[in-house]
């Protein structure tokens, strides 16, 4: 009877470490795709700013105040709505200067800088609204990007061709292989970014503004997708 036990209880053991060694050995593939959706932009971003000196602190942060309220003026009048501007950046330093022998560093004023992030929702506009930014009162411009007011419906349409593009490779591999693909086993999105594509744009309403090429805003999504191979 002993015997008989310990053999049965053997068994017992041995048929669910079976189960566990053949799921193991399943075979499966791992492929990443990529949807790439090229849009016209519809909204730019303007980071620009004024920079003043004074001889005291006080001096520079008032000029530069006074200089800023006429740029925020002009792009009022330019048509930009107060919620398309934004402070993003605001500093006070001293300047400082040395000798020839750039020893004996001493402060000879101070450096006043206000930076103004512009949004701009009608990019025929642009040109126009560079300009007057420029004209009395900003002499920093960091630069200029293109976006898009709702980026869902690329995004969306990337995921699709994301998709695509995966199940394409993953089908190919598979039939060169001469196996089949099973069922879907896990689904990963990696991040999406926008990357502008220059393309020059003549425009005769912008020729008296500040040219601007808007070019192309490309839209991108990556998923990795892992199969179990059909046997």
């Amino acid at each position: 009877m002993r015997i008989l036990t310990a053999l049965c209880l053997a068994t017992a053991l041995t048929l669910p470490l079976s189960g566990i060694v053949q799921a193991a050995d399943t075979a499966t593939i791992t492929v990443s795709g990529e949807g790439r959706v090229d849009s016209r932009p519809d909204m730019a971003s303007i980071s620009l700013g004024v920079t003043t000196q004074g001889m005291t602190a006080a001096e520079a942060m008032t000029a530069n105040s006074a200089q800023l309220a006429k740029v925020l003026d002009n792009l009022r009048a330019a048509g930009i709505a107060d919620r398309d501007l934004q402070t993003t950046g605001l500093s006070l330093n001293p300047n400082w200067q040395s000798d020839s022998s750039g020893n004996n560093s001493r402060i000879v004023g101070y450096i006043a800088s206000n930076m103004l992030n512009v949004r701009v929702r009608a990019l025929d506009g642009l040109g126009q609204v560079l300009d007057v930014a420029v004209q009395d009162g900003a002499n920093t411009l960091n630069g200029v990007s293109f976006g898009l007011s709702k980026p869902e419906p690329a995004l969306d349409e990337a995921r699709k061709l994301a998709v695509a593009d995966a199940l394409h490779r993953a089908t190919l591999l598979t039939e060169a292989a001469g196996t089949k693909l099973g069922r879907v086993i896990s689904i990963t999105e990696g991040g999406g970014y926008y990357a502008p594509a220059p393309m020059f744009k003549a425009d005769s309403a912008m020729a008296a503004a500040v040219p601007v090429a808007e070019g192309e805003v490309t839209t991108s999504i990556s998923v990795t997708i892992a199969w179990e191979i059909a046997q």
